[in-house]
């Protein structure tokens, strides 16, 4: 499985990314999320998130739960990018592609990815007003 993970202060090029993908003859989905900062967080307007990251950390639980969906699906390809630093309402901190045979197992281990994530990858947020 090919694996990219980017931790990146730079705005994510959306455009620029899904035209980078490479997909076999074999393969028929590719999924993409796109996790955009709200403008309310628990009830209180904010203009920005600021994230923070511990690098070897993050890319040592990316790792493992990359090891996971290997294991549970085709995944022929995953690319994540998150951003670090000030990133403001309405733009993406987070971009994911999955790319399997078929959509049912991209669904799948893109919501195990994140989901995973959330849980266990030490990337910090601060809401700023």
């Amino acid at each position: 499985m090919k694996r990219q993970l980017t931790l990146t202060r730079d705005p994510i090029d959306e455009p620029a990314l899904v035209s980078q993908r490479a997909l076999t003859a074999e393969m028929g989905a590719a999924v993409y999320f796109s996790g955009i900062v709200r403008g309310t967080e628990d009830g209180a307007t904010i203009s920005a998130i600021e994230y923070e990251a511990f690098t070897p950390m993050v890319e040592r639980q990316f790792n493992l739960i990359f090891d996971q969906i290997e294991k549970r699906w085709p995944v022929e390809g995953i690319r994540l990018i998150h951003r670090l630093g000030l990133v403001k309402v309405n733009e993406p901190s987070l971009w994911v592609e999955v790319i399997t045979p078929h959509r049912a197992e991209a669904f799948a281990a893109c919501q195990f990815l994140i989901d995973e994530m959330k849980k266990t990858v030490p990337i910090w947020k601060k809401p700023l007003a």
